[in-house]
């Protein structure tokens, strides 16, 4: 989950008081009038599984450390420690090859042969840019530009290559803008193979998670907070690694796909404190990374998962003054549903069929029927979800 997406929080607060867990009954069929809108009434933001991030911030505010709300959002894990590289693929360069600026100690290698590595300065000290272009599955044009001048090639190298700058930050270009990066920067072969590249950011575990805390948590935060966000994105950046399919140039990703990374630019004082004072702490299950998935707010209720430290309980910590997403109401008009659901027609009626049995209302939404004047459907309550843009699977119709 993205910090534009934790932050998106206009609504306000009101507090959350779970009832009963209730059965599992179809609900009554909440009728639109031709033209009308659904209004919804909910609670929390995103899939509510693992860690509540405002929960996190809830709990530092009232005293609990980064070890006691790890405990808490992931319970019967176990800390350990561990190190290395994390490869990631830079969703921002769309482009097959990878251009950064030239600076002191840039060096120019090939993969997996130290051997056939090139300092670029002794190549040509007057270049601004240097480009690693595919020209073929097996090999790779290093070229340079000075100013007012075209691209000219230095050499070609024998299978796909990296930037290196003895761990200092390398500015890479992008289609719009440019951005600097710890450790190498690869243009690595795609599954496709022939001259698709990727560019993927090798670099520590440890510089990698100094890039992502800020992205997911707001550096302002409590440090508890904070840290816990460092060990949660720490965890799940070692679980991806394990989890890697065979064959693919990369172990995770930029994007809300995977946990948002900025680089250097996303490095704060407050955040680079809460990564050191975790250095190198993962969480483990049954001696393996654990799935330490998170989420903005649990609305007071988290959701259980498909691995047993994925609970579902009553969160405590949720609720707190500045958590504008524990509670949140919008409207949706009949013709957005109609417009992904055209199938039913003009849309006359919807009833939740089934929720989860914890928390408010019986909880999270499971699935609900939509009927129209051409028939009915039934959706998923995330595909509901999701494709109409609401916080959560769990809301009420009124």
């Amino acid at each position: 989950m993205s910090r534009t997406t934790l932050l998106a929080a206009t609504l306000a607060l009101g507090l959350l008081a779970p009832g009963a867990a209730v059965a599992r009954t179809a609900e009554p069929v909440v009728a639109v009038p031709a033209g009308g809108s659904l209004t919804l009434t909910g609670h929390g933001y995103g899939h509510g599984r693992g860690m509540s991030q405002y929960g996190a911030e809830g709990a530092a505010r009232q005293g609990l450390t980064s070890a006691q709300i790890l405990a808490f959002y992931y319970p019967g894990t176990t800390v350990a420690r561990v190190g290395g590289n994390i490869s990631v693929r830079i969703g921002s360069d769309t482009t097959a090859d990878t251009m950064v600026a030239a600076r002191d100690r840039l060096v120019a290698r090939v993969v997996g042969r130290p051997s056939q590595t090139f300092a670029l300065t002794g190549l040509q000290r007057s270049a601004t840019r240097w480009r690693l272009k595919p020209l073929s599955a097996t090999r790779t044009a290093l070229s340079y530009q000075i100013p007012g001048h075209a691209w000219a090639r230095a050499r070609v190298l024998d299978g796909p290559a990296e930037f290196f700058a003895g761990g200092a930050p390398i500015t890479l270009y992008v289609p719009g803008g440019s951005a600097a990066y710890r450790g190498a920067l690869r243009n690595a072969p795609t599954a496709a193979g022939g001259r698709d590249r990727d560019t993927v950011n090798v670099l520590g575990l440890q510089n990698y998670v100094r890039g992502v805390v800020a992205r997911e948590m707001p550096a302002g935060w409590s440090p508890a907070a904070l840290q816990t966000q460092a060990v949660a994105a720490r965890t799940f950046a070692a679980y991806d690694r394990a989890h890697t399919p065979a064959g693919r140039s990369y172990q995770t990703c930029d994007s809300t796909s995977c946990q948002v990374y900025g680089g250097v630019a996303a490095e704060t004082r407050a955040t680079d404190a809460a990564v050191a004072a975790t250095n190198g702490q993962v969480l483990t299950y049954a001696g393996q990374p654990a799935f330490t998935q998170f989420s903005s707010s649990s609305g007071g209720w988290t959701v259980r998962g498909s691995v047993p430290y994925q609970a579902a309980k009553a969160d405590p910590y949720d609720a707190w003054p500045g958590n504008h997403v524990h509670d949140w109401t919008t409207t949706v008009a009949a013709g957005k549903v109609q417009a992904a659901w055209p199938s039913i027609g003009t849309l006359t009626g919807v009833q939740v069929l089934d929720r989860d049995g914890n928390g408010d209302w019986g909880g999270r939404v499971n699935s609900v029927r939509l009927t129209g004047s051409k028939g009915s459907v039934t959706v998923d309550g995330t595909d509901f979800r999701m494709t109409l843009g609401l916080r959560s699977t769990w809301f009420r119709i009124g």
